[in-house]
């Protein structure tokens, strides 16, 4: 059985181990002061706003996020259905909420709310079977 021998620890190889590691980065720094000056200002400037904002506001932009994310989806759908009749331009092209929901990847309710107002624009109609859409061109 070998022995393993232990010994002490050298305090000042350490350090300049360390120093050495760690010299690239704060050179950096030293050279690019105002980099880190900005980052760090930006990072204090979003954590107050997110702290001052009002209830009212932060559930506006939620709300706004919300539309532009279904109009979002809204195209995508309408994108979809002109691919698909590009592709087969002699036929209807109806499609299940579940399975273009799967194909997006995105909640059924979702694209079913986007579905609704491509309605109310006349991309879409509402086909004969419950959940299914048939997709104008």
């Amino acid at each position: 059985m070998p022995r393993v021998i232990l010994y002490p620890f050298n305090l000042k190889v350490l350090h300049s181990l360390m120093k050495n590691y760690f010299a690239p980065g704060f050179s950096w720094i030293a050279l690019n002061w105002w980099i880190v000056l900005i980052a760090c200002a930006g990072g204090i400037a979003a954590t107050c706003r997110s702290c001052l904002e009002t209830a009212e506001a932060r559930d506006q932009r939620a709300r706004r996020k919300q539309k532009k994310e279904l109009r979002a989806l809204a195209d995508k759908i309408s994108n979809y259905a002109r691919d698909v009749h590009q592709r087969y331009p002699t036929g209807d092209v109806v499609v299940c909420e579940r399975d273009l929901a799967e194909q997006l990847r995105k909640p059924s309710d979702a694209v079913a709310t986007a579905l609704n107002l491509l309605l109310g624009e006349q991309k879409v109609q509402r086909a004969p079977l419950n959940g299914y859409w048939k997709l104008n061109g």
